[in-house]
Parts: structure tokens; C-alpha cells; sequence
């Protein structure tokens, strides 16, 4: 079982998107089996929150289920728990690093390092643009997908 955990600052925009898409993408595959995808936030203000209207509103667009996401802050064990723990920025990246103790470790990465950006995601609670973060969570999800598929046949 191949475990992912999508990490951002609250835990209502980028992360809840991207494991909403990893789940699409993994059930689409038929492995949800193998992969388990969760999300997580660095701070602890939207604890038991549903994801931000903007992130349902997309979601929904694109036909993808949002069931089951709430809220919940990063916590000591989620690096034990998961193979993949994967920060939507640099400074997520960063406090994923100070708050589970490990400076550095390859299951911890930037999302986008996986594909040609290599860039932040963007937070569109800041910038309003959730088209924008999805397409980019998309092609993250896509590209996270494949390392993971060619990990299983290894």
C-alpha cells in the first residue's frame, strides 16, 4: 500500500483539491487498493472544515467527488503513516520539515518538482484563482500518479 499525504497551509484549498484528484485519478486506474491519498494543513485554523467554496465550486465542475474532505492539521505520526508527504509550496515544505523533524528526506517534496514547472502552487485563497491551481494540481496528480505506478511494478 502506497500511502500519499498532500500537505498546504490550511488544509481548505490546494491539498483538499489535490487529494481529490489523486483519488479520481487512482480509481479511475482501478488501484485504490494500492494507493491511499489524504490531505493535511500546517496550521490548525480549518480543523474539521469542509474545503473552501472555490475548491467544492472547481471540483464539482470537473465531476469530481468531494466526499469525505475535511479539515485536519499535520501531526507528528503522518510521517511514519506515509510513503509520499507532499508540500504544495516552499514554505509548506519548510514547516513540514520543522514540524515532523526531518530536514531533509525523499518522501518529503514540492509538488510541481514532479513535472516541467517546478514551481509553488498557488494559494488561490490569496490569488482567487482556482482554475489556475487546479489545472496545476491536475498535471501534479498526473505526473505523482506515474512515479507511483512505476514504484508498484518495481
Amino acid at each position: 500500500m502506497i500511502r500519499v499525504l498532500f500537505v498546504c497551509l490550511g488544509n481548505i484549498c490546494r491539498s483538499p483539491m489535490a487529494e481529490a484528484v489523486l483519488k479520481e485519478l487512482v480509481n479511475k486506474d482501478r488501484l485504490s487498493s494500492k494507493i491511499k491519498v489524504e490531505s493535511a494543513g500546517t496550521g490548525n485554523w480549518h480543523i474539521g472544515d469542509d474545503p473552501h467554496p472555490g475548491t467544492l465550486d472547481i471540483l464539482e465542475k470537473h465531476d469530481i467527488s468531494t466526499a469525505g474532505l475535511k479539515g485536519r492539521q499535520l501531526q507528528p505520526g503522518d510521517f511514519e503513516r506515509f510513503d509520499y508527504i507532499v508540500g504544495m509550496d516552499k514554505n509548506n515544505i519548510a514547516d513540514i520539515r520543522s514540524m515532523l523533524g526531518q530536514p531533509v528526506h525523499p518522501k518529503i517534496f514540492r509538488f510541481l518538482d514532479l513535472t516541467h514547472h517546478a514551481k509553488d502552487v498557488p494559494d488561490p485563497y490569496f490569488t482567487g484563482d482556482f482554475t489556475e491551481t487546479y489545472e496545476l494540481v491536475t498535471e501534479g496528480c498526473t505526473a505523482l500518479l506515474q512515479k507511483i505506478k512505476e514504484e508498484l511494478v518495481e
